[in-house]
């Protein structure tokens, strides 16, 4: 499936666009893990959490829930959320 990254990732995969697979987003970062050594982490804390400051998007829908299935096909957006005042 296709998975859009903000460009603070782009050292890791070269690209703002990559694809990935896996039945969960769980599998899905442990693919893109795979293939970008590091991407993971940057993304997914040691709990297995999102990072406070990261959202996933599944077909346009912010999902929190790392165990969120997925089908062949979905769009993945990883978005890297601004803070401040």
């Amino acid at each position: 499936m296709k998975v859009l990254l903000p460009g603070a990732l782009y050292s890791y995969t070269g690209a703002n666009t990559v694809e990935a697979q896996g039945d969960t987003l769980h599998a899905l970062f442990a693919d893109l893990d795979q293939r970008y050594p590091g991407l993971r982490f940057r993304v997914v804390d040691e709990q297995r959490q999102l990072r406070p400051h990261m959202r996933v998007f599944v077909n346009g829908r912010c999902v929190r829930d790392l165990g969120q299935a997925l089908q062949p096909g979905d769009d993945v957006a990883v978005v890297l959320a601004l803070s401040g005042g």
